[in-house]
């Protein structure tokens, strides 16, 4: 069993930026490929972007390549999502998710309960 839990989001500017945390609970954090979500008002909740547990590789939507960057401490049990060059459409729900065999948009052992990211002038 994993527990999740995000931090970091809020209201921010066109072309500002915000770092989303994740802390996990257990002992096994460096064994799950970690991933991050959005969902939109009225859309369907999408993949944003994943690294591995194995060799760190990372995996992005094509929306937000070059502009944001996931990351991992294994050592604090936490995955970051770094987000620059923030745009309106990236406002969302942002979910953090833990799955032990998928790395990408299949993933989603675990969820954690959200942060609201709004990106408004």
């Amino acid at each position: 069993q994993v527990q999740l839990g995000e931090i970091g989001g809020g209201l921010v500017q066109p072309g500002g930026s915000l770092r989303l945390s994740c802390a996990a609970s257990g002992r096994t954090f460096s064994r799950y490929h970690m991933g991050w979500f959005r969902q939109a008002p009225g859309k369907e909740r999408e993949f944003v972007a994943a690294i591995s547990s194995s060799d760190g590789a990372t995996y992005y939507a094509d929306s937000v390549k070059g502009r944001f960057t996931i990351s991992r401490d294994n050592a604090e049990n936490t995955v970051y999502l770094q987000m620059n060059s923030l745009k309106p459409e990236d406002t969302a729900v942002y979910y953090c998710s833990a799955d032990r065999l998928e790395v990408g948009a299949q993933m989603g052992d675990y969820w954690g309960q959200g942060t609201q990211v709004t990106v408004s002038s």
